[in-house]
């Protein structure tokens, strides 16, 4: 009997030491994320100089928490597409600026898209993780408010189901946003073009790139029609219950891979790459949430003037806020990267 119960306490202190291990492990990733951030604070969050700028820029600006870090994931993409393409010219490849015409453009649409570009109506509806705000939202075009109304009072759908319904609507909502801002700068480039009166070797790449604009905005509206239709259906039918993708960027990029010219091993591969890409949204939703949360009992105990709890909150807040930027970044990469797969697979449809 000494034997067995020697095993268990073994068996026992070899997993309380193990756990300890584990929450240490942890605790000091933690605190790794919050000094990685305060060194950045110190040193300029980003390596492009312009960056910077826009970045101090919004610190000025009443952007809430989860705004300020997509944000920050928008531009930290934005910073890894400058340093390649400075790469690349230094290289001799990018001799038509079509690049560089493209990371203008889409530096002008993050400008936009939090409210950065002198517009008052420009700015990114917030997305509030704590309260539904389902009521006090508006989707700004006619055809969706009907949809909507329709689906809400269909009988159709559970309240679990019409949050993820709003969710898909918001999306649309927001791809129309980012169309229209697209369309005016190609707009812009387009009157600019016009005016030139003697044709050149320089209008010709001019012309390149506007094509290239052209076949951007070409993907995008292809995205929105098909989205159109996908809420239409969903509306008036509501889930299928053999649907495989809840979330609303994950379900756009299926629709479009089974438009794009793969085969059926690479639809099989990619519908694999596609719930992966779920689970880590949905893990950076999560830190959102978090995040938010902690912003409000921050907030909360500003106001009491008990210095301890505040440090506590105050470390707790920078380490959130450090891995919802991180999971912020990781999911929009994998997005680009899953875009460009898809725009490649339809261009190819084209040939």
């Amino acid at each position: 009997m000494a034997a067995p119960r020697a095993l268990v306490v073994l068996v026992a202190t070899f997993l309380l030491a193990a756990s300890s291990r584990a929450s240490k492990y942890s605790r000091e990733a933690n605190e790794g994320l919050a000094a990685a951030g305060a060194k950045r604070r110190e040193t300029g969050e980003f390596r492009v100089v312009r960056l910077n700028q826009v970045w101090e820029k919004a610190q000025r600006l009443h952007l809430s928490a989860v705004k300020l870090a997509e944000l920050h994931s928008d531009l930290k993409i934005q910073e890894k597409d400058e340093l390649s393409w400075k790469k690349l010219k230094a290289e001799g490849l990018d001799e038509d600026g079509e690049k560089e015409a493209k990371l203008r453009r889409n530096l002008n649409v993050i400008m936009t898209k939090y409210g950065m570009n002198g517009k008052k109506d420009s700015q990114l509806v917030d997305t509030n993780y704590i309260k539904d705000g389902t009521e006090s939202d508006t989707l700004d075009d006619p055809r969706l408010e009907k949809l909507w109304s329709k689906a809400k009072t269909s009988g159709k759908f559970s309240d679990e189901e019409l949050d993820k319904l709003w969710r898909e609507f918001k999306h649309h909502k927001e791809k129309i946003r980012e169309y229209n801002i697209l369309l005016e700068t190609v707009s812009r480039t387009e009157d600019i073009h016009k005016n030139v009166i003697n044709p050149s070797e320089e209008n010709l790449v001019k012309e390149e790139i506007l094509h290239n604009k052209h076949r951007e905005l070409k993907d995008k509206l292809r995205s929105i029609n098909q989205g159109f239709e996908r809420l239409r259906k969903v509306s008036h039918q509501g889930y299928d219950a053999t649907s495989e993708f809840e979330e609303p960027r994950v379900i756009d990029l299926w629709d479009m891979a089974k438009s794009a010219n793969f085969t059926e091993k690479e639809l099989e591969s990619f519908r694999e790459e596609l719930k992966h890409f779920e689970a880590k949204i949905e893990k950076h939703h999560h830190y959102q949430k978090q995040l938010e949360i902690s912003h409000e009992k921050l907030k909360h105990v500003e106001g009491t003037g008990d210095k301890e709890h505040l440090n506590r909150n105050r470390e707790k807040y920078a380490m959130l806020e450090e891995k919802t930027k991180e999971l912020g970044y990781k999911v929009k990469k994998h997005l680009q990267d899953l875009s460009s797969r898809i725009s490649q697979g339809l261009q190819h449809n084209e040939l």
